[in-house]
């Protein structure tokens, strides 16, 4: 998996950029068809009245419609276990519906005519 990391409005170091290549890359264990991770790392200016406010959103290439998602919270990293979470749950869906589909799939082919023949 090729994982790119972008960081907005504060300065990438070293610690935040070896816990989100590790977070993402522990997805694969998921589901072993993704092919690329764009992360996007930063701090919103425009929440002033609550104080810091983190993002971390993430855009998963992945067969058929990649799947993004984007999380906030006042500590980044909480925001980056937050995606991390989300996306593994979202992962783990897309494989169980192909896995579904895959078995429809090979029944209709055992009960088709050809088959038997």
């Amino acid at each position: 998996m090729n994982i790119n990391i972008s960081i907005k409005g504060m300065e990438m170091t070293l610690a935040i950029k070896e816990y989100a290549e590790k977070k993402i890359e522990g997805l694969d264990k998921f589901y072993n068809k993704i092919t690329q991770a764009d992360i996007r790392l930063g701090k919103n200016s425009n929440h002033h009245s609550k104080g810091e406010v983190y993002f971390a959103e993430c855009k998963l290439g992945v067969p058929g419609n990649d799947l993004f998602a984007e999380k906030t919270e006042a500590d980044l990293y909480k925001a980056i276990d937050k995606l991390r979470d989300y996306l593994e749950i979202e992962l783990k869906k897309r494989k169980d519906k192909l896995t579904v589909k895959e078995k429809k799939d090979k029944r209709a082919v055992r009960e088709s005519k050809e088959y038997q023949g």
